[in-house]
């Protein structure tokens, strides 16, 4: 086990969360090939070795596959609750005049970004095979903000109460980074 994932086990374990066995590697294989992504190297790593149980953490190994796939929608399903109102970057072009056509176009858009995994309530890491750290992102429908440059970061702000502060820029991630820092959607 690295260093980074032992930090994030002790942090845990002083804050009471309740760990599980972490994943085999069979069951990362199974959920990757019918969920249709792959973990972060950071976030199986940590997977591997523990597997939070408990109200708000991605029950991975006993939720069902329909639960696990709402997970994964769900930062994209709240962005599109706002596009018939609200939500409709620029270089999207005009916006259909019938919502569900917009709605349609909008999803196309946003299934382009890059995936986002749920990891505890509404926060996210990147679904990636890079060998950095992904940021963690707080994602409630339009509200997208970092909550951590990692998943060490992430823990010591949700489960020490370490004092919360904008973290240094994280590495980017198109779309989601574009909407943590402001970005107007006319730019995005």
């Amino acid at each position: 086990m690295s260093e980074f994932t032992t930090q994030v086990v002790k942090r845990l374990r002083l804050a009471g969360v309740e760990l599980g066995r972490g994943l085999a590697d069979t069951e990362f294989g199974e959920l990757e090939e019918r969920l249709g992504f792959s973990f972060a190297p950071a976030h199986r790593a940590f997977l591997t070795t523990v597997l939070p149980v408990g109200d708000g953490w991605v029950d991975w190994r006993h939720s069902s596959l329909d639960d696990l796939r709402t997970r994964l929608d769900a930062p994209i399903q709240g962005l599109l609750v706002h596009v018939p109102d609200s939500f409709w970057p620029h270089s999207w072009g005009d916006r259909p005049a019938r919502p569900a056509w917009a709605k349609h176009r909008a999803r196309e858009r946003l299934n382009r970004a890059p995936r986002l995994v749920p990891l505890y309530g509404h926060r996210y890491l990147v679904a990636d095979s890079r060998p950095q750290s992904s940021p963690v992102f707080s994602v409630h429908e339009t509200d997208v903000i970092y909550f951590g440059r990692d998943l060490l970061e992430y823990v010591s702000f949700e489960f020490e109460g370490a004092a919360w502060h904008q973290p240094v820029q994280p590495g980017h991630v198109p779309f989601w980074s574009d909407l943590a820092t402001g970005v107007d959607q006319a730019d995005l």
